[in-house]
């Protein structure tokens, strides 16, 4: 019995060799964003990494930039981050990646071939968002500068996070969706811009986070549409928005009807909506029903809102901005045949039967697809006041 238990002592020794692939933080370059063109050579990848020493805690006065942009040029996405070891002491390590960037004109190629290098990478977690530089490359947006946090990407992160739960036209897309979205014949893909609002020059010098109002700032746009791994356009603000109001997407943001002249904001603090196909001669139709509750945020008209028919009033003009922004979006999606909202998921999952008549030429099936949207609106809360106090 002794030696039984001394073999399987012996045995789990070897199961505890937990250190035999160990990595020392001391021999790693830490990405924290990649960005990703395309040029005639094939890619251009830019990395941005941590410089440890700069964004310690306690640090005194500033020195170095608290992070580093490598970028190096290959045939392939795989062979330009090798070839950066020639300018990089550290290997790079992708783990921490929080941001990728994909160059407009490398969007339009096609950016299949990217994904298929960061989904087969076993060092890439899946918890990175992933957005487009719009009207500029994804190297002129890494090498920005930015206020408030440290490490560019991390402000690039969170600021996309907060703006897709307060404000509808952006949209935060992981890997995962991505791809999934890309793979689905019923559903065509979407992903957020960001632009560059200042000289791209003046992006990268520690003088753009030095005084109040920075040159150089970071935003997030609209939403760019795909057909298959290609982006074929960009949507506007307002059809953005409907996008993620179809889709059902949005957290919390702002919407402005008003009657009369003046404008009166109305806060969305919940929205949920239920999509679905129903079947009229034996081809398929599809039923949005958008559901909104609102409160008002800010009145800035001549109106009563102690009285219910004012409150009415103001939830059927709502409801029918609600409907005539969503079929704008709608119009925009069959114009050019892409369907983003993935209706034809929808019918695929109701009526498998017809879905197999419909897949092969569906772009060209969701063009003709009738659509009927219905909102449903409701002001819960007035907030503090009732009247605005300049009318009192």
């Amino acid at each position: 019995m002794k030696v039984i238990k001394v073999l399987l002592c012996l045995t789990l020794v070897f199961l505890l060799g937990g250190c035999w692939n160990r990595k020392e933080l001391n021999d790693l370059a830490i990405c924290v964003g990649i960005g990703i063109d395309k040029v005639k050579t094939g890619y251009s990848v830019s990395v941005q990494v941590v410089d440890p020493a700069e964004v310690a805690a306690n640090k005194g006065k500033p020195g170095r930039a608290p992070v580093t942009l490598f970028t190096m040029s290959g045939a392939t996405v795989f062979e330009a981050l090798r070839k950066m070891t020639t300018i990089s002491p550290r290997k790079i390590y992708m783990s921490h990646t929080r941001m990728l960037i994909l160059g407009e004109e490398l969007a339009r190629e096609g950016i299949a071939p990217v994904l298929d290098f960061v989904s087969r990478d076993h060092e890439f977690r899946t918890d990175f968002y992933i957005a487009v530089a719009r009207g500029t490359t994804a190297h002129n947006i890494l090498k920005v500068i930015t206020p408030l946090e440290q490490i560019p990407a991390n402000e690039l992160f969170a600021s996309l996070e907060t703006s897709s739960k307060a404000w509808a036209p952006t949209a935060a897309i992981t890997l995962d969706q991505l791809i999934a979205d890309l793979t689905n014949k019923g559903k065509q893909a979407v992903l957020t811009g960001i632009k560059l609002t200042g000289s791209p020059e003046e992006g990268d010098q520690r003088e753009n986070v030095e005084q109040i109002d920075s040159n150089v700032l970071l935003q997030y746009t609209t939403l760019a549409a795909f057909r298959g791994d290609k982006l074929i356009g960009w949507l506007n603000e307002k059809d953005s928005k409907a996008y993620n109001y179809i889709t059902g997407n949005v957290k919390s943001t702002a919407s402005l009807p008003c009657k009369g002249g003046g404008r009166l904001t109305m806060e969305i603090m919940k929205s949920n909506s239920k999509v679905k196909a129903i079947l009229k001669n034996g081809k398929p139709e599809i039923m949005v029903d958008i559901h909104l509750e609102n409160d008002i945020g800010e009145v800035q008209c001549k109106i009563d809102l102690t009285k219910m028919e004012t409150i009415e009033e103001i939830q059927k003009e709502a409801e029918k901005g609600m409907v005539a922004t969503g079929m704008r979006a709608v119009t925009y999606a069959k114009q050019h045949e892409v369907d983003i909202f993935g209706f034809g998921d929808v019918i695929h999952r109701q009526y498998p039967k017809v879905w197999k008549q419909l897949e092969k030429n569906w772009n060209k099936e969701f063009a003709k697809l009738p659509v009927h949207i219905k909102a449903e609106v409701k002001i819960r809360r007035l907030g503090t006041i009732n009247n605005a106090f300049k009318e009192k």
